[in-house]
């Protein structure tokens, strides 16, 4: 837009009403809000995004949403529900006792797949023409998933020629999106006050490095992306596998590394070598032996990311970086374990990672966290009931649902249980 292309526009809309208020104040701002960057050496800049021209008020029928999904005028439906929104099983299955789920193939609108499908229905019937369903988060091969996922959940529903429709139809690219954007605060909006003058309740922090891949398969056309520095790639994967390994199980370990030795915040835990090292360690014996060859200079990679967790200014909470682990698990650190095992590598500096979280679930289940623990997709009885048997670490490791096809193995147990002890001395000496 700011090039002079005003071919293209957004409209922002929520399946839940759950971000209702900040709806309401983009609406008041004609979809305006302040940007905040800032380096790892603490330089901020301000920019006025103004890139989304229409607010989509939320109601419980979802029906100005459907309305807009439905017109031909709408090439591109994007869309963000982290992993444990796709309710899928390791088997890339989905898991239809959800609940969530379950009232959705009754015809509810709780998830992305009951919305979608609301949304498409409504497209077909209209003759809306071929449409482009665009995954901004970090599910692996997050595009072909979800499209998965809506086809097995069309086929539950019994909607064969919707189903039919949708396969013909329709677009889902892989793609791989990486920003650090905390949640917003307090500080943020008054600091955006102070630099531009004036108050602005949607404003939002991030870091300043950017990187969007997105596999070029559209089925309507789409803006011209790179003109913008998104990279437009035939294939995602090698730079999906450096993101989701070097950069989010890094992430989850230092969080849930800081989290029990008190720190509250990403750079925080960074600072401390120990924790840098377990991270440094985990990435330099497992991961990059499994990634290689790459595209990608994966020891620069590692470096950067650790010096962008290093950034005292960007505030991360633990908090945040700390949830879904009941998901990160599977999807961010399982791959690793089981390419190193398939090797004959015992994968000692990765098991730290479940070691940590291991721990870290014993803590939540004390009332001993610091803060909430929010987690899309496990179950906290059943989490307590494992905690609190005569083995919970065979129990831990027994969970399909966590470790696939490595569960109840002999490979994952015993070298873990020495991870679990390695951290466990590791804390005591924090005392």
């Amino acid at each position: 837009m700011e090039s002079g292309d005003h071919s293209w526009s957004l409209a922002l809309a929520n399946i839940r009403d759950d971000m209702t208020p900040l709806l309401d104040a983009l609406e008041r701002q004609d979809g305006a809000y302040t940007l905040e960057t800032v380096t790892p050496g603490g330089i901020r800049s301000y920019e006025v995004i103004r890139s989304i021209k229409t607010i989509v008020p939320w109601d419980a029928s979802l029906l100005e949403l459907t309305a807009i999904g439905a017109r031909s005028s709408t090439k591109v439906i994007s869309f963000t529900v982290t992993e444990g929104g796709y309710y899928l099983d390791h088997h890339h299955r989905l898991d239809a006792a959800n609940p969530d789920l379950a009232a959705d193939l009754q015809g509810e609108l709780n998830t992305i797949y009951g919305a979608m499908s609301a949304i498409l229905r409504a497209r077909a019937a209209a003759n809306g023409g071929p449409v482009t369903l665009l995954n901004c988060d970090n599910l692996r091969h997050n595009g072909e998933r979800f499209h998965d996922g809506l086809l097995q959940f069309l086929e539950l529903r019994g909607e064969t020629s919707l189903k039919q429709w949708v396969s013909a139809h329709t677009r889902s690219p892989n793609s791989m999106v990486d920003r650090i954007t905390p949640r917003p605060t307090d500080e943020v909006r008054a600091r955006v006050a102070q630099a531009c003058g004036a108050p602005d309740p949607c404003a939002i922090m991030a870091e300043s490095f950017i990187q969007w891949v997105i596999e070029d398969d559209f089925a309507a056309g789409r803006p011209a992306l790179e003109k913008v520095g998104v990279e437009m790639v035939k294939s995602v994967l090698p730079y999906e596998e450096a993101k989701i390994r070097i950069l989010n199980a890094t992430h989850s370990c230092v969080a849930w590394a800081g989290t029990l030795v008190g720190l509250d915040y990403i750079d925080q835990d960074c600072a401390r070598p120990d924790i840098r090292k377990m991270a440094f360690d985990y990435v330099t014996q497992d991961v990059i032996p499994c990634l290689t060859p790459s595209p990608l200079n994966l020891e620069n990679y590692r470096d950067t990311v650790l010096e962008r967790f290093s950034n005292p200014n960007i505030q991360d909470s633990n908090q945040r970086v700390a949830a879904d682990g009941f998901s990160k698990i599977p999807g961010f650190i399982v791959p690793t374990l089981q390419e190193c095992i398939a090797r004959g590598v015992v994968p000692h500096a990765t098991l730290v990672l479940p070691a940590l979280f291991f721990l870290f679930l014993q803590r939540w289940a004390k009332g001993e966290l610091p803060y909430a623990y929010q987690d899309g997709v496990f179950d906290a009885a059943a989490t307590r009931t494992m905690l609190a048997g005569a083995d919970p670490l065979r129990a831990y490791c027994a969970d399909t649902a966590l470790w696939g096809t490595l569960a109840g193995s002999a490979q994952l147990e015993l070298p873990l249980r020495e991870a679990v002890v390695r951290v466990q001395d590791w804390l005591a000496q924090q005392n």
